[in-house]
């Protein structure tokens, strides 16, 4: 595995300095911030393969600061480790609610911090690996299957961004509990359903289908011919719908 730029936002110094030192060993380029505020503009200049972040911080803690990444295409599939002291159950829940990759309560052993470092990257690059081996198999506007996956492994969030960036068309059918499909021309939403008696449509079912993480998600590549029904950028519904999981 190649050397990666880790950021590390901790408002503890020693903390900093110390990840970073174990890290910087290992190969790494390190940035680090002492809030959540500095966190995200430095990950956006930085642009970190990984974030390692605490929680409880002044300025912005660090639940906002990954609902604030998520919201960014540039920054929405960037790996996240929470560490932190919270350690009840709920904390953790909300942690990989908000699309954490992993979770570590202080006091911890840096051993264990630097094998969970080196398996969360090692994970983040067989999946982009992965999104680029299929959208590579797509050729030339030919009509057919564009990217599927698992909503464990690459959220819907996360899909939605490639989608956005490389300007596709076509249909994402989402396969859980229930059946969504988001219609897509040019990396835009025209149109979203639920398959379901009284489920909503259009940005409201995205919204509703940001916060499925499980199941099976296919996106089939053909042109689509329909009306504009949600007249709303991918990134902007991004940051709705992560404004509305923190308000929940």
């Amino acid at each position: 595995m190649s050397p990666k730029r880790v950021l590390i936002v901790d408002d503890d110094p020693w903390i900093c300095r110390m990840v970073g030192t174990m890290l910087q060993k290992r190969g790494h380029t390190v940035e680090s911030a002492q809030s959540g505020k500095e966190g995200l503009a430095l990950a956006t200049s930085f642009r970190p393969h990984l974030v390692i972040t605490d929680v409880l911080m002044s300025d912005m803690d660090g639940w906002t600061l990954v609902r604030s990444m998520r919201a960014r295409p540039e920054l929405s599939m960037v790996p996240v480790i929470f560490l932190t002291a919270l350690n009840s159950d709920e904390d953790r829940i909300l942690g990989f609610r908000l699309g954490a990759d992993d979770y570590l309560a202080k006091p911890f052993r840096f051993e264990e911090l630097e094998l969970r470092v080196e398996r969360v990257l090692r994970t983040i690059d067989r999946i982009q690996s992965r999104v680029k081996q299929e959208l590579a198999q797509k050729q030339g506007g030919d009509e057919g299957i564009g990217l599927r996956g698992d909503m464990g492994h690459l959220g819907v969030s996360s899909v939605l961004t490639i989608l956005e960036m490389e300007r596709k068309s076509g249909i994402l059918v989402l396969k859980g509990r229930r059946t969504g499909r988001i219609f897509i021309r040019e990396g835009q939403v025209l149109a979203a359903f639920i398959d379901k008696p009284d489920a909503p449509s259009g940005a409201e079912a995205v919204y509703s289908m940001l916060t499925w993480n499980s199941g099976k998600f296919e996106f089939t590549s053909l042109d689509v011919d329909m009306d504009d029904q949600v007249r709303s950028s991918i990134t902007h519904l991004l940051m709705e719908g992560a404004r509305r999981i923190d308000e929940s």
